[in-house]
């Protein structure tokens, strides 16, 4: 970056610079440059060479074209420094590609006590303890994958979009359920926090409770539907079973509560179940999140048509302004 022969150490500060720039995907920051010897006059004199280009303020990057995901992620991280990618940028990071998560506004997380003004296409979210929740070995720097995933459900725009984030992350098989509630536990401020912990608690176990009181409240109270049974004790071809919710006209309503795994034996026992209720008059449906969490109101007008077909004498009422029983 100077004028005449290059000196030996003005190679090696070449060689330093070239390398961290490679190692930040083409990104490097004013101070991370001036900290490694090069001076002000060098940085305009390769901006001007268009050998470099400004990506943030303060922040460049070694071309003139686009900037790929990678690169505005950097950016993003060396402009709010000392930070880390978090929310759907920290996801998109350890999932790849793909999805479409977190591609137009980049998630980065400063430590809570700081005064930062954001820049265009940054998000930025103040953060208390931000140290110990983020792998900084990780190029860039990013909040933990369970963290970033709790972070992500709590903002979400309703519960059953919460329960699909969950669901993603444990799918992936980056994280399971017990290790996101370990995580939920040193989070002392959040949104969700006990549904959300109530949700993978059930996961965990391999139980539905959280699903079964979703359906008695928001299905079947909200809607004024008969009063159902629940866990009733039948005898089955492989012995004896509970059934979730079962009306006095036969109908019954078993609530799927798997989200993060699923097989071919598990699936095939719940066939068995269903046939056996057949067998001794009962019909069976299955329901869920979606039908009880994202839908409730949709799934309550249906399950009074059943009702109503098996003889039910009473009428489904709508639980508000917008509910789908007044449509």
């Amino acid at each position: 970056m100077e004028h005449g022969p290059p000196t030996t150490d003005h190679r090696m500060m070449t060689q330093d610079i070239d390398a961290l720039i490679a190692d930040q995907a083409g990104v490097i920051a004013r101070r991370q440059a001036i900290a490694r010897g090069v001076v002000a006059h060098d940085i305009r004199r390769v901006l001007r060479r268009r050998e470099w280009a400004i990506a943030l303020p303060g922040v460049y990057v070694n071309h003139t074209g686009s900037l790929s995901w990678l690169q505005r992620a950097w950016a993003a991280v060396l402009f709010s420094w000392p930070a880390a990618l978090s929310h759907e940028s920290a996801l998109r990071s350890a999932e790849g590609p793909g999805k479409g998560r977190g591609e137009s506004t980049m998630h980065v997380s400063i430590d809570r006590h700081r005064h930062l003004v954001r820049p265009p296409g940054v998000t930025l979210h103040r953060v208390v303890g931000l140290t110990d929740r983020v792998l900084w070995n990780m190029g860039p720097p990013r909040v933990n994958y369970e963290h970033a995933a709790i972070d992500v459900a709590a903002a979400a725009e309703s519960d059953f979009a919460a329960i699909g984030i969950l669901a993603e992350a444990c799918q992936s098989r980056r994280t399971t359920a017990r290790r996101i509630v370990e995580m939920i536990h040193t989070r002392d401020r959040l949104s969700r926090r006990e549904w959300m912990t109530s949700v993978l608690r059930d996961v965990a176990a391999g139980s539905c409770s959280v699903l079964e009181h979703g359906y008695l409240t928001k299905v079947e109270r909200a809607h004024g539907l008969a009063p159902a049974r629940r866990q009733v004790r039948s005898n089955g071809s492989s012995g004896a079973l509970y059934r979730d919710v079962e009306y006095s006209c036969g109908l019954v309503i078993e609530l799927d509560g798997r989200l993060f795994h699923d097989t071919a034996r598990q699936r095939d026992r719940d066939f068995d179940r269903d046939l056996d209720a057949a067998v001794s008059g009962r019909d069976t449906r299955r329901l869920s999140w979606g039908q009880v969490f994202d839908r409730p109101c949709w799934t309550a007008a249906r399950i009074a048509l059943l009702l109503k077909q098996r003889g039910w004498a009473g009428r489904a009422l709508p639980c508000g302004r917008d509910c789908a029983l007044r449509g």
